[in-house]
């Protein structure tokens, strides 16, 4: 058994790059960047803040939503596959690493987003059935759950 899964929660790098391929099929790519927090050890070392940039890829609605409400700056949640492709520039052969996102979810304020807060479904492009706003975002767990079996 494999996985391939990714999350990211990141900011868009730029506006995204949006084509029509065959069939009229919507493709979108755009560069995410994830930020980790720089901090200081117990020691006093100062360990600086780090910025990933990730290379997204979307496709049909998901893209299409995309084009319509995604600029640089939104902030995003993506989940998705790692995927790896090359090609041959200059006669040198080139790797590139890049996230063919499943789902989308805009973040920040609504004001900001438009219409598009509701998690996105990559298959139709529509947005996704969105839980009740005073259901909690994850599972709530309580100190009595006995369906843990971890050590801890």
């Amino acid at each position: 058994m494999s996985v391939n899964k990714v999350i990211l929660v990141g900011n868009v790098g730029k506006d995204p790059e949006v084509r029509y391929i065959d069939n009229n099929v919507c493709v979108a790519n755009f560069p995410l960047a994830t930020t980790e927090r720089g901090y200081t050890t117990r020691a006093g070392v100062q360990v600086p803040e780090r910025t990933e940039w990730h290379n997204i890829v979307l496709w049909r609605g998901l893209a299409e939503t995309a084009e319509k409400y995604v600029r640089k700056g939104s902030q995003l949640y993506i989940e998705g596959r790692i995927r790896t492709r090359n090609y041959e520039a200059d006669g040198v052969t080139r790797y590139i690493t890049e996230i063919y996102a499943d789902n989308m979810q805009m973040l920040g304020k609504r004001e900001q987003q438009g219409d598009a807060a509701a998690p996105i479904n990559a298959a139709t492009g529509q947005p996704a059935a969105a839980a009740p706003a005073a259901a909690p975002s994850a599972p709530a767990f309580t100190a009595n759950d006995a369906s843990d079996d971890l050590p801890f």
